[in-house]
Parts: structure tokens; sequence; C-alpha cells
């Protein structure tokens, strides 16, 4: 389906892979609704921009304060949504809380360091509030039909980089995959699309300071220096904007997909270092 006058909701939306997804839908003429627990900038890298300011008094966009985690959030919400825009055809699922937000500014700790409080509160957010969010914001779908839901992930879910100190993060994550792989069948006969969206290793909110931290880290366990390189957070646009034209009729559902990948596959002339961020490309 086009995307012109879609409505698509966007949770997370205030920074990061949020603001990126919102700018990419509204430049393909779609209606956004823009969620986020809070939009003032915390003042840590790439979180220095009043991005409400820049969605004020715009028809196209409802920008709102949600916290994915309170039913009365996502309720209101909603109904403010069908209210303005009297229907819903996308929803991306980008709301998380990230392992450095439990430990900051590093989140890196060993599973048994961790406290069970921590991992009711990452899934509270990924999966639970992930849930939340789908049974409210679904019901337009099933009423005419069609959509589609894309919820982003971590490529590390499936557990392949055990080294990487995620615990409860990567758990979570892998709980709000398994989840969409459910819906993706259950929701076929509707023609609802469930797809899962892995972004690469991302410049987002508060990540200089945390690979400041690890990279002293390493130096005081003696490991050898590390240069990232983290992607823009617009590499994972391209892919979003392909799965919301899906329904499940479309044939692409219950797909878990790597965002730079497919930009890899489908994008002409498309390099990493065209999507990595330039602070972290080497010289020459």
């Amino acid at each position: 389906m086009t995307l012109e006058g879609k409505v698509v909701l966007i949770t997370g939306a205030a920074r990061g892979m949020g603001r990126a997804y919102v700018r990419g839908f509204l430049e393909r003429g779609a209606r956004v609704i823009a969620t986020d627990r809070s939009w003032a900038p915390s003042g840590v890298s790439s979180d220095d921009v009043d991005f409400h300011a820049e969605l004020a008094d715009r028809d196209d966009v409802l920008a709102e304060a949600m916290d994915i985690s309170i039913d009365s959030h996502v309720k209101r919400v909603f109904d403010a949504a069908m209210h303005r825009f009297g229907t819903v055809d996308v929803v991306i699922n980008n709301a998380g809380l990230r392992q450095r937000d439990l430990y900051p500014p590093h989140g890196s700790v060993t599973t048994l360091e961790t406290e069970l409080g921590d991992w009711q509160a990452m899934f509270e957010t990924h999966v639970f509030g992930t849930l939340r969010v789908i049974k409210q914001f679904v019901q337009p779908m099933l009423a005419q039909a069609r959509g589609s839901i894309v919820c982003v992930g971590s490529d590390g879910y499936d557990g392949h980089r055990p080294q990487s100190r995620e615990m409860p993060y990567q758990s979570a994550k892998a709980g709000m995959v398994t989840l969409a792989l459910y819906l993706a069948h259950e929701l076929r006969e509707s023609n609802v699309a469930v797809n899962v969206l892995l972004p690469g290793h991302t410049r987002s909110t508060g990540s200089d300071e945390q690979e400041s931290a690890r990279a002293s880290m390493r130096s005081r366990m003696g490991q050898p220096a590390y240069a990232p390189r983290r992607l823009k957070p617009e590499h994972v646009v391209p892919l979003a904007l392909f799965f919301a034209q899906q329904d499940a009729a479309s044939g692409v559902t219950g797909q878990v997909l790597k965002a730079m990948e497919w930009n890899q596959e489908h994008l002409p002339n498309t390099s990493v270092d065209a999507w990595t961020y330039a602070g972290d490309l080497v010289p020459g």
C-alpha cells in the first residue's frame, strides 16, 4: 500500500531512531502519531534537539506524551488519535528501555549482578508495553482487515554474542520477537502483517558516553582498544517504510530482518560507510 495519507503510530519518537522514523514517514506523506514518555531533551549525545517544537502546529502530526507501561496513557492517546485521524494503519513499536538506562553509562553488567526488578522493568517495556500498544491500536486494523505492525528488536536477541553482558535487555527483546512471530500467525487471517526490524549498532541517545565508559573499562581490564562503527539512526528507515506497506496478503509477515542487510540488498549503490556515523569513520 502507498503511505500517502496513512496513519502511523511511532512510539519512542522523541529522539534517536524514533525521530528518524517520524521524519521518514512524514516525507512519504503519512500522518503520524508520535509518542514518547518524555519529549524534553536530556542533553546527552544525540539528544539536544527539541523535536516536539519541530512538530508543533503540523496538521499531519499528533505528538503526545505516552508511557507504554501505563494503561491509561495508551488508551488516552488511542482516543486522541481516533478523534484526530479516525483510524490507524501502521504501528512502529520502537519505544524501549536500554541497558544503559538501568546501568549508566556503560550498560555492561553480568547476569548475576542484576536484580529481579531490572528484569521486570525491561519486560514491562519491551514485552508488556509492546503488547499493551498492539492490543489497543490494532483494533482499527482488524476492522478494516488490513494493517502492519513492526516491532523493533535487537540482533543480539538470539544469544549469538553472550560476551556482551546485555541481560536483561536481550532477553526482553527476545520476548518481543517471539510475541511478534506468534502474532504474525494469529493475525494472518485478519490481513494484518507483523514483522521484526533489527537495527545495527547505532549512534543513539547517550551512545557517545556509553562508548567512552566502555573504552575505559577495557583499558582497566587490559583488553585491546576497540573503535566503534556506529550507524546513523536513519539506517532503519528504508526497511520500516517497506514493512509499513505490507499486509498479510502480501506474504511479507512473520519476518525478522536486519535493516542494514536489507539496505544493501535493495537500495542501489549502498555501502556500510554511507550509513555510518561520520565521527566513527577512519580518515582515508
